[in-house]
């Protein structure tokens, strides 16, 4: 029998092995940059200190709006004040930066000497007059990208509850405001209102780039849906209205505590939908999205059929080939699934945090995709224990390796292919127009090795790799 004619279901493994990650104390690198009037706060000791030196040092000259307070050994020994030197600190942040939050992020070392930072964080910012997040980012409990999730479930606690009615009517009373929405302007107003369709409010949630957050609304607003928000926005005061019954819905498969946050904390609705990445990806969120608000969506066919075209030239390069993910960010169940969709066969995702509730409509897409493509589904390893992975991989021999930094190298000298699995973290790879990003990085390896093929370098490379 084969393989379309019987439908497979997922299969899902523990090896309980450590997170082979990053530390999630990098998600620094792209939040202080997303959120322009914050300063992140990292408490921990100078091991923290030299990895957000490596892991942030191409950005030297940006002006990064983040610092270290570095632990001593009277700190662990619990001999020195901890209150009145973070006041001590954040007293200097607020004279040299003046940010409009700061955000602490607290390490293993807090985690271990048992730092009260939820506690302290009240009392100091009532003292200085400044927002305080704690967020816990210690790669003890967490993997790489989950330190984002930490710090937006501690921000949503903070989005406002209702709309400020002092600044609405502030805004009325402004005569320049008046003047500015008179006449034609006034009119284009109204006409973009008009546009959309009545329905409940929805706030997405995410970090994402400018660009990215743009392109995505836009694809909502041609539904006729508008978002009421984002978090986190791109300024701390500007971070959306969050009431009881708003709807929300997450673009990234490592958000499961933000959601969780929203739903028992700010008793919101969790829009389950696939995430958007790859035009397959982007089509299911937007329909998920329109059959909740009970909206017919819109030439979506086209759309995602027009995508697929440009997409051409690198689909036949991954057609038919495999590829394997060794588990480092939490996006591995989209991108199996986006480079299934494109032809490829995958026998194996690791990763290193699973929760089936939040990823639910995305494994679905999966099992889905892999029936239509006629491929069998591949088993799912949550914290996959490394050695056995890599001898998997011997065994199954894949064209491409999806792998975190530490072995990629190691897998390189005996003839694997590998990609950074840290590439597509950093990468645009959500929305319709992305998607030729994702496999410009997935193929990368692929035209590497053809080009090697073309001055017939590729005979050499396979003798080093046996010697």
């Amino acid at each position: 029998m084969t393989t379309d004619q019987t439908p497979q279901s997922l299969e899902f493994e523990c090896e309980t092995g450590n997170y082979h990650t990053f530390c999630p104390i990098s998600c620094v690198a792209w939040l202080y940059q997303k959120i322009e009037d914050s300063f992140f706060l990292v408490i921990g000791t100078k091991t923290c200190g030299y990895f957000l030196q490596n892991a942030m040092g191409v950005m030297i000259f940006a002006e990064p709006r983040y610092a270290m307070a570095e632990l001593e050994e009277g700190d662990i020994s619990a001999q020195l004040n901890d209150y009145e030197e973070l006041k001590r600190l954040c007293l200097q942040i607020k004279r040299d930066r003046n940010p409009s939050v700061i955000v602490w992020i607290g390490t293993c070392t807090t985690e271990i000497i048992k730092m009260d930072l939820e506690g302290l964080a009240p009392k100091l910012e009532a003292e200085l007059g400044i927002p305080i997040v704690t967020a816990r980012a210690n790669g003890l409990d967490y993997a790489f990208t989950q330190g984002e999730d930490t710090v937006l479930a501690a921000m949503a606690h903070k989005c406002p509850k209702e709309a400020p009615k002092v600044e609405a009517e502030k805004e009325e009373r402004n005569a320049i405001s008046k003047l500015l929405n008179f006449g034609r302007q006034k009119e284009e107003v109204a006409a973009e209102e008009s546009e959309y369709v009545d329905h409940p409010p929805l706030v997405l949630f995410g970090s994402l780039p400018d660009p990215v957050v743009t392109n995505l609304t836009l694809e909502l607003k041609k539904q006729g849906i508008k978002v009421s928000g984002w978090l986190p926005a791109k300024r701390y005061t500007e971070l959306p209205v969050i009431e009881e019954g708003y709807y929300v819905s997450g673009v990234n498969p490592f958000l499961s505590r933000t959601a969780t946050t929203l739903m028992r904390r700010r008793k919101c609705k969790l829009i389950g939908a696939p995430f958007p990445i790859g035009p397959d990806g982007t089509r299911a969120w937007i329909e998920k999205i329109c059959s909740v608000f009970g909206i017919e969506p819109k030439g979506l066919d086209e759309r995602e059929a027009h995508i697929w075209e440009n997409l051409e030239e690198y689909v036949k390069l991954v057609r038919g080939k495999s590829v394997f993910f060794m588990g480092d960010n939490l996006l591995e169940i989209s991108l199996a699934r986006f480079l299934i969709r494109c032809g490829m066969t995958c026998p194996e995702i690791g990763i290193p945090y699973m929760d089936k509730r939040y990823q639910k409509a995305e494994l679905d897409l999966l099992e889905k995709t892999c029936q239509e493509m006629g491929v069998p589904t591949p088993k799912i390893i949550e914290k996959p224990d490394n050695y056995n992975q890599i001898q998997r991989i011997y065994e199954l021999n894949p064209d491409l390796v999806i792998t975190g930094m530490a072995h990629a190298n190691p897998l390189e000298a005996r003839g694997i292919n590998t990609k950074w699995s840290v590439e597509f973290t950093f990468a645009q790879i959500h929305g319709f127009t992305n998607a030729r990003d994702i496999l410009e990085l997935a193929t990368r390896p692929l035209r590497r090795n053809n080009s090697l093929k073309d001055l017939g370098w590729d005979k050499l490379v396979k003798e080093e790799a046996k010697v």
